[in-house]
C-alpha cells in the first residue's frame, strides 16, 4: 500500500489520498523534477476476487487511453505492475464529478448542460473517429468531471471497447443501468456510436432535471413534464437522443452536436419570434411548413392521388413566372405530400445553389431551412394535436439510397457554397458521413475536412511534428481527390476542386514544405494546369471558358507563391 512521503518508480513522491472506490485508491504525487501533479491509481490484490482479470481490464483501458489525445481525456503516463499491485499514473484532473453537484444542488442550470453537452459530444465523436471506433458504453454524471475552467474531462475507460464491424453482438453487458441504451443488455446487437449517444442523452436528462433515470419510475420523461420552464428543443433532442432504436436516434455526434448548437431554434417561442423577424423568402418557407405538413394529411387518400399531387406540386415550381419565394413553397409543399420521394429535395438544392437573389451562395437562412428538415418539425393532426415529423428522417427509412444523395449534395453545398467559411468544413463532414458509400468522394472530403479542423485547432500554437503529420495527410488526401475527379464528364466539380487543391498548396505552402517536395506540388500544378488548358479546347461554354481562364491564372500565382515558401 502507498503512505504519504514515499517515492514511487523513484520519482513520484506521494503527497496524499484523494478517492477511494471499491477497488482501488487514488492518490495525488508529485514529479519534483519535473514541478508537475499526477494522480497515481492503486489496485491492490487485497479483497479483490479474480484480481488477474481486474488487472487484464485497467491494462485494456490504459492501452486505449494511452492511443488517444484529446483535451476531455486524461493522459495515462505510466502504468506499473506489481505482484500485488497495479499503479497507473495519469493526469490529475481538478474538480469534482457532476454526480456530486447534482447530490449536494440537484437540476443543473440548463445552459452550463449544453455547454457541457457539447463538450461531451466533441469527445464522443472523437472517440468515434478512431479506427477501429471506440465505443465508452458508460456516460453518467459520475465520469464525468467538472474542472474550475468549466470544462469537463470524460473519465474511467472500464467498459470502452473498440468497435468490430464483423461482431454480431457484444459479448459482455457492461454500463450502468438507467443510462446504459437497451442494446447493450444483449440480444439486441452489438454496441456502437448510437449506443453512446443513447448514454449521453440519458446523463443530460439527469443533470437537466436532476431526476434519476436509475430510480423510479426508471424511464426518461419529456424535461418539460418535470420543469416547464426548460426548453423544448433540447427536450426534443434528449427524446431523440433515447429512443429504444437506434435508428430513431441521432446517428452520428456531429448530427448531435449540429442539433445542440442549434436547440434554441427548435423552440416553439423561437418559432414564434422568426414569424415577426424574418421577412426573407426562407422565413415564409419556414412557417409554411406546418401549414404544408398538415395539408399532406389531405393527400394520403389515395396513393395515385399522392403522386399526381406531387407531381403538380413540381411542375407548378418549375414554372419561371414564379418567384424563388413561391418556388421554395411549392417544393415544400410537394415534401409535405410525400418525404420520401428524393426529387423535391434536389430541386431544392438546385434552388440554394442557383437562384438570382443569393447570388449563388448558400445562406444561413437556407442552412437553418435544411436544418429544420432533419432536426423534425412540428405539424397539427386531425384533433389539434401536435406530432414532430422529420422529413429527412423517413426518407432515409423509405430510400436509402436516395437518402443518402440528398446528404451528399447537401454537403457540397457546405463545402463549395456556405456563406459561414468558418463552419462550412464541420457542418459538410456531417452530411458527408451521412452519405455513406453512396459517393466514392464522401470519404475522401471526410479525411479532408477533419484535416480542416484539426488545422484550425493548431491557429495560434507552436509548430510541431503532429501539426506537420496533418499537413501531410490533407495534401495525400486532397490529391487522391483530385485523382478521383479526372475522368469525370462533370466540369464544374473537377473545377471546384482544381481550385481548392490550388488555393490550398498557395495559402500553405511554407507547412507543407516541412515535409513534402516543391517538385511534387508544383508537379500537381502544372498538371492542373495541362488538364484545364485541355478541358478549354474541349467545351463551347463562354461562362465556362471564363471559369478555366480563372483557374489557369491561379496556377500561376501559386507556383511563385509556392517557389517562394521553398526558398
Amino acid at each position: 500500500m502507498l503512505e504519504i512521503g514515499m517515492l514511487v518508480d523513484g520519482k513520484y513522491k506521494v503527497l496524499n489520498k484523494i478517492g477511494q472506490g471499491g477497488m482501488s485508491v487514488v492518490y495525488l504525487a508529485m514529479n519534483e523534477k519535473a514541478n508537475k501533479q499526477w494522480a497515481i491509481k492503486e489496485v491492490r490484490k487485497d479483497g479483490i476476487k479474480d484480481f488477474e482479470v481486474v488487472k487484464q481490464g485497467l491494462i485494456v483501458e490504459t492501452d486505449l487511453l494511452k492511443k488517444l489525445d484529446h483535451p476531455n481525456l486524461p493522459s495515462i503516463i505510466d502504468v506499473i505492475e506489481e505482484k500485488d499491485t497495479l499503479l497507473i499514473v495519469m493526469d490529475y484532473i481538478q474538480g469534482n464529478p457532476l454526480s456530486k453537484y447534482l447530490e449536494e444542488y440537484g437540476a443543473q442550470p440548463q445552459k452550463d448542460v449544453i455547454e457541457w453537452a457539447k463538450q461531451l459530444c466533441d469527445v464522443l465523436a472523437y472517440l468515434h473517429s478512431r479506427k477501429p471506433p471506440i465505443i465508452y458504453r458508460d456516460m453518467k454524471p459520475a465520469n464525468v468531471m467538472l474542472k474550475p475552467d468549466g470544462s469537463v474531462t470524460l473519465i474511467d475507460f472500464g467498459t470502452a471497447r473498440e468497435f468490430k464491424e464483423r461482431n454480431l453482438a457484444d459479448t459482455t453487458c457492461l454500463g450502468t443501468i438507467g443510462y446504459a441504451a437497451p442494446e447493450q443488455f444483449g440480444g439486441q446487437g452489438q454496441t456502437d456510436v448510437r449506443t453512446d449517444i443513447y448514454c449521453l442523452g440519458a446523463t443530460l436528462y439527469h443533470l437537466v432535471t436532476g431526476h434519476n433515470p436509475c430510480e423510479p419510475p426508471y424511464e426518461i420523461l419529456p424535461i418539460r413534464e418535470i420543469n416547464p420552464g426548460l426548453s423544448n428543443g433540447l427536450e426534443k433532442i434528449i427524446l431523440k437522443c433515447t429512443q429504444k432504436n437506434p435508428d430513431d436516434r441521432y446517428q452520428s455526434c456531429e448530427e448531435l452536436m449540429y442539433a445542440l448548437e442549434h436547440y434554441d431554434e427548435m423552440d416553439d417561442l423561437y418559432k414564434r419570434k422568426q414569424k415577426k423577424r424574418l421577412g426573407t423568402f426562407i422565413g415564409v418557407a419556414m412557417l409554411s411548413l406546418i401549414c404544408i405538413f398538415v395539408s399532406a394529411f389531405g393527400y394520403v387518400s389515395a396513393e395515385s392521388k399522392q403522386g399526381e399531387n406531387y407531381d403538380i406540386m413540381l411542375a407548378k415550381a418549375k414554372d419561371t413566372d414564379n418567384s424563388e419565394e413561391q418556388r421554395l413553397l411549392l417544393y415544400t409543399d410537394a415534401i409535405g405530400i410525400d418525404p420520401a420521394n428524393t426529387k423535391a429535395y434536389m430541386e431544392i438544392i438546385d434552388l440554394f445553389l442557383n437562384g438570382d437573389s443569393q447570388e449563388g451562395s448558400f445562406s444561413k437562412e437556407e442552412a437553418n431551412y435544411v436544418t429544420r428538415l432533419k432536426a423534425g418539425v412540428d405539424v397539427k393532426e386531425a384533433g389539434g394535436y401536435l406530432k414532430t415529423i422529420y422529413p429527412l428522417d423517413e426518407l432515409k427509412k423509405a430510400d436509402l439510397k436516395g437518402y443518402q444523395e440528398v446528404c451528399f449534395e447537401i454537403a457540397m453545398l457546405y463545402w463549395y457554397d456556405y456563406e459561414v467559411t468558418s463552419d462550412r468544413y464541420t457542418l459538410a463532414v456531417e452530411w458527408f458521413r451521412e452519405a455513406g458509400d453512396v459517393n466514392a468522394m464522401a470519404a475522401l472530403y471526410c479525411d479532408i475536412g477533419e484535416c480542416q479542423q484539426q488545422i484550425k485547432k493548431y491557429a495560434g500554437q507552436n509548430r510541431t511534428e503532429k501539426m506537420y503529420e496533418t499537413y501531410k495527410e490533407l495534401w495525400e488526401k486532397l490529391t487522391q481527390l483530385k485523382r478521383e475527379v479526372q475522368d469525370m464528364e462533370d466540369s464544374d466539380i473537377k473545377l471546384l476542386v482544381w481550385k481548392e487543391l490550388i488555393t490550398v498548396a498557395s495559402d500553405k505552402a511554407a507547412y507543407f514544405a516541412y515535409n513534402i517536395g516543391a517538385d511534387e506540388i508544383i508537379g500537381v500544378i502544372e498538371d492542373i494546369k495541362d488538364n484545364a488548358v485541355k478541358l478549354k479546347k474541349e467545351t463551347k461554354y463562354d461562362d465556362l471558358k471564363n471559369a478555366i481562364d480563372n483557374v489557369v491564372q491561379l496556377t500561376g500565382e501559386a507556383e511563385e507563391r509556392i517557389r517562394s515558401a521553398y526558398k
